[in-house]
């Protein structure tokens, strides 16, 4: 798969579709590679250009030197779609790629078309916890807090019926270089949007986890009270509603990115 090489990153990425479809950038959690969207591909393929890529510190782009800002993570994605010839897209980003959706939508609103804000928030505190989970990959290595993290990515039920989706979440999540991911951490520690979010004029869609803990549903009516016009929807998934939900999760992007403005 092809790399981008910018000002100072290789954003590893990839793209899948029509070319003449209309473009959606998918922008992955902390932690995950672009492979986090497999269940959505296939589908969204078929309606749309699909450019996904791992963040810089992830999968197989390069690892920077640290710490990394979410201006930076937004910076990427307008390079790489400077690099790929690339000026209006939909974008939808799940958690530190929710963030970064915001940014984008702030500070270039002529590159945003529809945005789609997944199990996100403008802030995720307590800023304590993102330092000694930096910290800890730093000392221990990522299986440090594999088991803790995973555990946050599905309800617990959903988890104990699906080992093998479990196991294989979480060899993503350790094959992610310690430095990159502690680098994001403090990116996603430094960030507060919330006083800047009611100024997305993007058509945006919100979707929540009724079981995720790191963004629970009162983040996401939160966006969702600031974004004028946005819509809501909540589904029965904890932090990875894509993973958990992949079938209800990919209708509502297809139907929410393909609605004509009324």
């Amino acid at each position: 798969m092809p790399h981008a090489t910018l000002k100072d990153v290789d954003l590893h990425y990839a793209l899948a579709g029509d070319q003449s479809a209309p473009v959606l950038v998918l922008s992955n959690s902390l932690g995950a590679t672009m492979d986090m969207w497999q269940p959505q591909l296939a589908e969204l393929s078929t309606h749309f250009q699909v450019l996904r890529y791992d963040t810089r510190g992830h999968g197989l782009s390069s690892v920077p030197p640290g710490p990394y800002s979410i201006a930076q993570l937004g910076g990427d994605v307008i390079g790489l779609l400077d690099h790929l010839k690339l000026d209006r897209v939909h974008f939808c980003g799940l958690s530190m790629g929710g963030i970064t959706g915001m940014w984008l939508a702030l500070n270039h609103p002529d590159r945003i078309n529809k945005l789609v804000l997944s199990n996100t928030a403008a802030y995720i505190g307590p800023p304590e916890n993102w330092t000694n989970r930096a910290t800890a990959v730093q000392k221990n290595g990522m299986t440090a807090i594999a088991d803790s993290v995973v555990e946050r990515w599905l309800t617990p039920g959903y988890a104990q019926e699906h080992a093998n989706q479990v196991q294989h979440l979480k060899a993503m999540l350790t094959s992610t270089p310690a430095d990159g991911y502690a680098a994001n951490c403090i990116a996603i520690r430094d960030n507060d949007l919330r006083k800047e979010v009611d100024g997305i004029r993007a058509p945006t869609l919100v979707i929540s986890g009724n079981g995720d803990m790191p963004t629970p549903p009162s983040d996401g009516k939160f966006l969702h009270s600031q974004i004028k016009g946005s819509e809501y929807l909540e589904l029965e998934a904890a932090h990875l509603s894509n993973q958990q939900q992949a079938s209800k999760y990919t209708d509502a992007l297809i139907k929410f990115l393909s609605a004509k403005p009324a």
